[in-house]
């Protein structure tokens, strides 16, 4: 590709093309042990699994282009040592952190508990707080620090070119391009799941939350300890 780019082939739909073909297998594999288990452990609605996997998405799509943009403008070098051992522990710590917060800060409850039966239908509503989407949108940031082969043909295009408003817009279109991924569709599955699970059954909303929590500090701190 970087002959292509010297022979000025490169465009901003190659540089697509090629996040969507890690969008498509690589970004999968990797992100949804987190969010799937995120989703799972909080039972999300429909509404809430969307909005927090579009959260997710919308971090990482920042991150790659803001390490296009350093690629462009100081190098390689650089971008390359923010993936590496650093990138392991950006993506453990916030992974131990969506742990702790669904601990810490469980999921208003829309049922399983038990109160006297009304008179007439009443709907449910559910108080969902903003700052919940915080957790997704720094696994989705952190999480494009993994290393892996589109990352680094990404990072070198962007060095090669020079410039950082260059290498923005290469990072800007492969991001956009990685956001065409099947979480899309599997988080919020694992989100209906969990609900289901959960629902007229009080026990198995308390294991599912401590459950996902594990999970989600362990692979944490299997990240942190890549850098030791």
């Amino acid at each position: 590709m970087l002959e292509e780019l010297a022979a000025g082939k490169v465009t901003l739909a190659t540089v697509w093309l090629l996040g969507v073909s890690m969008g498509l297998t690589a970004c999968t594999v990797t992100c949804l042990p987190f969010m799937g288990t995120w989703a799972l452990g909080r039972a999300s609605g429909q509404r809430e699994a969307l909005l927090h996997t579009g959260v997710f998405l919308g971090g990482r799509v920042f991150t790659y282009t803001v390490l296009a943009a350093l690629a462009g403008a100081a190098g390689l070098g650089l971008a390359k040592a923010l993936g590496g051992t650093w990138g392991n522990a950006v993506i453990g710590g916030a992974s131990i952190l969506a742990g702790l917060w669904l601990i810490a800060r469980p999921p208003a409850k829309a049922c399983g508990a038990v109160s006297p039966a009304p008179t007439f239908p009443a709907p449910v509503h559910v108080h969902r707080r903003k700052a919940d989407s915080l957790p997704p949108l720094f696994l989705g940031a952190a999480l494009s620090l993994t290393p892996c082969m589109p990352l680094a043909s990404l990072l070198a295009l962007a060095a090669n070119a020079g410039s950082a408003a260059q290498g923005a817009a290469y990072g800007l279109a492969f991001g956009l391009g990685a956001a065409m991924t099947p979480i899309l569709v599997l988080v919020p599955l694992a989100g209906r799941m969990g609900r289901e699970l959960r629902t007229g059954r009080a026990w198995m909303a308390r294991w599912l939350l401590w459950s996902a929590a594990v999970v989600l500090i362990v692979l944490g701190a299997r990240r942190v300890m890549l850098v030791f």
